[in-house]
């Protein structure tokens, strides 16, 4: 694709990356067959090559007014981040990238009403701090029949009892967790699982408590600069375990994963951190990957429990680990039914399914259809945010993988 930017616009950063990522493009069109938001909606400006459009005449434009409207935010609000399209993309276009500064650059040149900032602004507050998020949780079920019917859906019942965490001291080898900021008051057993599996293979689970949110919640929520803090907060807090040796820093929720990887990128122009950064990103692990790489005798359990696995786009598309968990959950002894159309989302992308829940809703009732067609047990999925909004539909229980690992280990 041919740019039109000046030398002067080419001195800024941003602009470059833009530039280095709008070359790329070959405006095949291939990536509209797999977008989500495309195929229910049917609007060129809806799929990633219009948006990529949209987005080339804004960043090459900058006075124009005329064309950079609200209804350029609506078609860029709309995509889910699910980079499907760059799954099939034959051309390795990073949209991601591209997407993150048009967001921006949106942002800056038309504002949101007050009422969508304050919207925005709570949903970073309430989600980003796991006490207050606890908190205003409790609030909520203790006054469930109060609570608007959007965010209603979002309130799981009490979750299950995490049980206890092995010493993790008594291992040689030590990993660190993230322990995440919903996660820990949406369902608190799954980090709990991954400690006690872990366990079993000599593993250590060392959690930091200074390490907070990820920071992809206000990064994708244009609030850019704070996703950056936080993630050298992160990055602060692991550091005198990296120098001691750990082996790894592990993620249960693939959605975290898939932004600790990229600290390397956001960070890369911070002097100070950009070393530091690359490091993290190179010892970050999705869980999955950890036991992919470990010898499983001792975990087989072998009961045939039947289970549809719902893999995250932030799992498969983002960090490219498709096909991944099901290898391990066939090799452990479960027996997996079929999923159609496996590669497309199920609408939750992070904060989406608040703030489009009309599309949202449409996608999770697709995927649930998908999920449900082989008569599974249960489902499973690798991402606590895909886990609360396909639970939010109250039909087939959802559940983190290595949850049900856990459960039957214990059987054995």
């Amino acid at each position: 694709m041919q740019t039109h930017f000046t030398e002067e616009a080419l001195k800024q950063p941003h602009i470059q990356e833009a530039d280095r990522v709008l070359r790329t493009c070959v405006h095949c069109g291939f990536c509209n067959a797999t977008c989500p938001t495309y195929q229910l909606l049917g609007d060129e400006r809806d799929g990633p090559r219009g948006r990529i459009y949209l987005m080339k005449q804004m960043l090459e434009n900058p006075d124009d007014t005329e064309n950079v409207t609200e209804q350029t935010r609506l078609h860029l609000d709309r995509c889910l981040t699910c980079r499907n399209c760059e799954t099939t993309c034959p051309s390795g276009v990073e949209y991601h990238k591209l997407l993150d500064i048009g967001r921006a650059e949106i942002e800056r040149r038309v504002p949101r009403s007050a009422a969508d900032r304050a919207q925005r602004y709570a949903l970073r507050k309430a989600l980003v701090d796991p006490k207050r998020f606890q908190a205003l949780l409790k609030l909520g079920q203790t006054f469930r029949p109060l609570v608007p019917g959007k965010l209603k859906d979002k309130l799981p019942p009490k979750p299950m009892d995490a049980g206890t965490r092995p010493d993790h001291k008594r291992h040689a080898r030590q990993m660190l967790i993230l322990e995440g900021c919903v996660q820990p008051g949406l369902s608190p057993n799954t980090n709990a699982a991954t400690a006690r599996v872990l366990d079993r293979l000599g593993i250590g689970l060392t959690p930091v408590a200074e390490a907070g949110c990820c920071g992809a919640i206000d990064f994708h929520l244009n609030a850019q600069d704070d996703g950056r803090a936080r993630a050298r907060a992160n990055i602060d807090a692991w550091w005198p375990h990296i120098e001691a040796g750990c082996e790894a820093i592990v993620q249960t929720a693939s959605g975290c994963g898939a932004f600790v990887k990229e600290y390397a990128d956001i960070l890369a122009d911070d002097p100070v951190y950009a070393d530091k950064a690359k490091r993290v990103s190179e010892l970050a692990k999705d869980l999955v990957e950890v036991l992919r790489d470990e010898e499983l005798t001792s975990l087989q359990v072998n009961e045939g429990r039947r289970l549809a696995f719902h893999c995250p786009c932030t799992l498969q598309h983002a960090q490219k680990l498709g096909g991944a968990v099901e290898g391990v959950l066939v090799k452990l002894g479960f027996t997996l039914t079929p999923v159609a159309d496996a590669h497309l989302c199920c609408g939750s992308a992070g904060t989406y399914s608040i703030t489009q829940p009309e599309l949202a809703t449409q996608l999770r009732d697709n995927k649930l259809n998908a999920l449900e067609a082989g008569n599974p047990e249960t489902i499973v999925t690798a991402n606590i945010g895909c886990q609360t909004h396909l639970n939010g539909a109250g039909r087939t229980p959802v559940r983190h993988w290595i949850e049900i690992v856990d459960e039957s280990l214990e059987k054995h």
